[in-house]
């Protein structure tokens, strides 16, 4: 069901609604938790207007590289990211990006801005893999359990699994498949949570970020496993679980740096 409403030739798709929803509640969170340290809503919607054009951009552009033949036989589907296709590491470097240039342009310390952000990353997260759950892309392999769900007739799942010749031409559904990207949401969100934790406990800039990265690409790697749909692989791994352990590793570094710098700051007081 990607489709929300239609309106004669205008058709909402539930997958840019939640993508919508996903960044104002980015926003919303970034302004309560901004305020009490001088970030209000001007800053904060016009830090998450450059990370928006700068995720989406990245997102897009990953996704259209790992089909170019199709994108270039098919140039008009480029910008169609109402149909779904964004690509969440993409949209990440896309994201760190645009906060860097900001906060060179702001003159801000960049770690302090990095934790404020990073609090809504999972949050913006969960919605949009809501909207991959509508629009059924990203979809789980064929499963035998109870939460298995069965996507209709031409959707991404049925068309997989016909190529792959699991379903009959006349089959008017998918076989049942993990439902990955609730999995996913789930598991952002109690990752937002433990993320509000670690804010209001923090000692000092960057552990916000550090936790992010040390946690999410986990799950990351460990979902990308039930994946059902389309996913280029090298060494048995696909490009999300090496670009996981990517991440993993510059949060083990970043914790090393941060926690030899507070060294530092101790011993010369």
């Amino acid at each position: 069901m990607p489709d929300l409403v239609s309106f004669g030739p205008l058709t909402v798709h539930w997958y840019g609604v939640m993508m919508a929803l996903g960044f104002l509640a980015g926003l919303f969170n970034w302004t309560l938790l901004g305020r009490p340290i001088g970030r209000d809503f001007k800053f904060c919607s016009d830090l998450l207007f450059w990370i928006m054009v700068a995720g989406i951009l990245g997102a897009r552009t990953a996704y259209i590289l790992s089909d170019l033949p199709y994108f270039l036989a098919n140039p008009s589907r480029i910008i169609r990211i109402d149909e779904g296709g964004l690509v969440y590491f993409g949209g990440f470097l896309g994201s760190w990006l645009a906060l860097y240039l900001f906060a060179r342009s702001r003159r801000m310390p960049f770690f302090e801005l990095a934790d404020l952000v990073v609090t809504s990353l999972p949050l913006a997260h969960a919605f949009g893999r809501v909207g991959c759950f509508m629009n059924g892309c990203c979809h789980g392999m064929a499963t035998r359990c109870p939460m298995g769900v069965a996507y209709p007739e031409r959707s991404m799942a049925w068309h997989q699994q016909l190529m792959a010749g699991l379903l009959q031409p006349e089959a008017n559904h998918s076989l049942p498949v993990h439902p990955v990207q609730l999995y996913e949401s789930a598991f952002n969100l109690l990752l937002f949570g433990l993320l509000l934790l670690v804010w209001r406990a923090r000692r000092r800039a960057g552990m916000v970020g550090v936790v992010y990265l040390l946690v999410y690409p986990v799950g990351r790697f460990a979902i990308e496993f039930l994946r059902g749909d389309h996913r280029i692989r090298w060494a048995g791994l696909s490009i999300a679980q090496w670009v996981s352990i990517g991440l993993f590793g510059v949060g083990l570094g970043l914790w090393w740096v941060l926690r030899r710098a507070a060294s530092r700051k101790q011993e010369a007081v």
